[in-house]
């Protein structure tokens, strides 16, 4: 390689993909580390000692934590395809959409998916309000960075895969295409575009993992209640 690029991740981070999709997009050559992260490695401990997690990016020798970050670095340092827009109010927007994604939908969704009964009735309203903010922003769009993909759909590309695994597992639909016409078509072709496509973890071993990862959250939350 013409210059080193490594990237530490797990097989099933969404958070990584991120990282894996930009630099596909770019073409850019990458060794891929991948951690277990209940034996975490002593390189991944010495690369992000703060957060002690993935993805981290390593280039030439130093390192950058957080998927976000890492998608902003990946576009400042090679200029081709670029994800963000060059208009400053535009990557301003950009950047806001991406922290919406991973404040208010991620965490809305995730809170539907380890509920149950009543309590997810009632946390499917603020998933519903939050989704209803990215049909808006799609209207007479393809993809979020307009008719190719960029910053904001890597950063919401988790939708494109992880959303079905989720409805699935609990068995509720969450994105109905009825009610998220424009982010339906989206999900689909985020999701079939090749370079996205190719890089998708097995979806029989996600809904195991996040199959067990919900039933221990549940497990957790109820003994919780039951020592008050």
């Amino acid at each position: 390689m013409a210059e080193e690029v490594k990237l530490f991740r797990t097989w099933s981070s969404p958070f990584a993909l991120r990282a894996v999709w930009a630099l596909k997009i770019k073409g850019i050559d990458y060794e891929t580390i991948f951690e277990d992260l209940s034996n975490k490695s002593p390189s991944l401990l010495q690369y992000n000692p703060v957060y002690k997690k993935v993805p981290v990016l390593v280039h030439k020798g130093k390192p950058i934590a957080e998927s976000l970050v890492i998608l902003e670095y990946i576009d400042e340092t090679w200029k081709q395809a670029p994800l963000l827009p060059e208009d400053p109010h535009e990557r301003a927007t950009a950047r806001f959409w991406a922290k919406f994604g991973e404040d208010k939908v991620l965490t809305s969704i995730w809170s539907v998916f380890i509920k149950q009964g009543k309590e997810q009735e009632e946390a499917m309203v603020p998933a519903l309000e939050n989704l209803k903010f990215l049909e808006e922003e799609l209207k007479g769009k393809k993809f979020f960075g307009g008719e190719t993909i960029g910053f904001v759909d890597l950063a919401l590309g988790w939708l494109g895969n992880l959303i079905s695994i989720l409805e699935e597992i609990v068995g509720l639909k969450v994105v109905d295409g009825e009610k998220f016409p424009l982010l339906s078509a989206w999900m689909q072709d985020f999701a079939d575009a090749p370079i996205i496509k190719d890089n998708w973890p097995p979806r029989d071993r996600m809904i195991v993992k996040f199959q067990a990862l919900r039933d221990a959250t549940i497990a957790a939350a109820a003994a919780a209640a039951t020592s008050k």
